[in-house]
């Protein structure tokens, strides 16, 4: 793989390095956070679940009333061709769409540019991934989002700063939560398995994303007789669990064994946590493009 100096990334229908990268500082990602964006993980140069993170790109466009003008077969092709250029074998791109540029203005109802459109390429090790292997440290933090969180925006300023935070604590992540439920994690959507192996995770509404990780992960789990329960779960229900694990799509299924110092389960990654984690990524592999 190239250093990541020398990444080529693309900004606007170009191609070029990324120190030569430039956007306008009217762009309203710029000004209002005005964007939103995917992220798509590539294994052995191949994308994973590519069909469901364009179709949620163009939901976040409906929901942000902004203009769809990106062909999923154009979107593919850009794909494809920053794999090339960067020999990507494993990673994930980043793809952000923005209303535009535009004189800073709370009203964008008279804007006619052309939305913005960046891509760029991260080298990752997913398939082994050492915190899969030795499970997550997570901390609590009431969740103060803004109420739309099934909007994939690039608004993440709440979930940066927990996290941070967090991580100066020793944790590896946080979980957010309203009242005394669980919502999701920073990046990430919750689960927890019970001792009768019932896998409870929130239901879709605008309080969690909806993760294509997350449906792929639901869908393998049910081909494989598994048990999942769509609800709220609390915190007490979440210390008391039998396992807890993650999903999102760079880290797949990442298993929990510590929730603010108290173990969850055993205190190691639990056994559902890891084969959930092992069928998804087969099935992944095997509808990869």
């Amino acid at each position: 793989m190239k250093d990541l100096t020398m990444r080529t990334v693309y900004v606007n229908g170009v191609y070029l390095p990324e120190d030569q990268a430039q956007i306008s500082i009217f762009d309203r990602a710029v000004l209002f956070a005005d964007a939103v964006y995917e992220v798509t993980a590539v294994v052995d140069r191949k994308l994973l679940d590519f069909k469901g993170h364009m179709a949620r790109l163009k939901r976040s466009l409906n929901e942000m009333d902004m203009d769809d003008v990106y062909s999923h077969d154009d979107l593919l092709s850009i794909h494809r061709a920053l794999i090339e250029k960067n020999d990507l074998d494993e990673g994930v791109i980043y793809l952000q769409v923005t209303r535009g540029v535009a004189d800073r203005d709370f009203d964008f109802s008279q804007i006619e540019s052309t939305p913005g459109l960046f891509l760029f390429t991260q080298a990752k090790n997913l398939v082994k991934n050492s915190l899969a292997a030795r499970g997550q440290n997570i901390s609590l933090v009431e969740d103060q989002r803004w109420g739309r969180s099934d909007i994939k925006t690039v608004q993440l300023l709440f979930s940066s700063l927990s996290k941070t935070r967090a991580k100066k604590n020793g944790a590896d992540d946080v979980w957010l939560y309203r009242g005394d439920e669980i919502t999701e994690g920073s990046s990430n959507n919750a689960y927890i398995v019970t001792e009768n192996d019932e896998i409870i995770t929130r239901e879709l509404s605008t309080d969690i994303l909806h993760g294509i990780t997350r449906n792929s992960v639901l869908n393998v789990a049910r081909l494989h007789q598994m048990k999942v329960i769509e609800r709220a779960f609390t915190i007490d229900e979440l210390k008391s669990a039998k396992e807890a694990f993650s999903t999102s799509a760079s880290g797949f299924v990442n298993p929990v064994v510590t929730v603010d110092g108290v173990p969850i389960g055993s205190g190691e990654p639990g056994t559902i946590s890891k084969s959930l984690r092992q069928t998804y990524l087969q099935a992944s592999l095997e509808n990869a493009i």
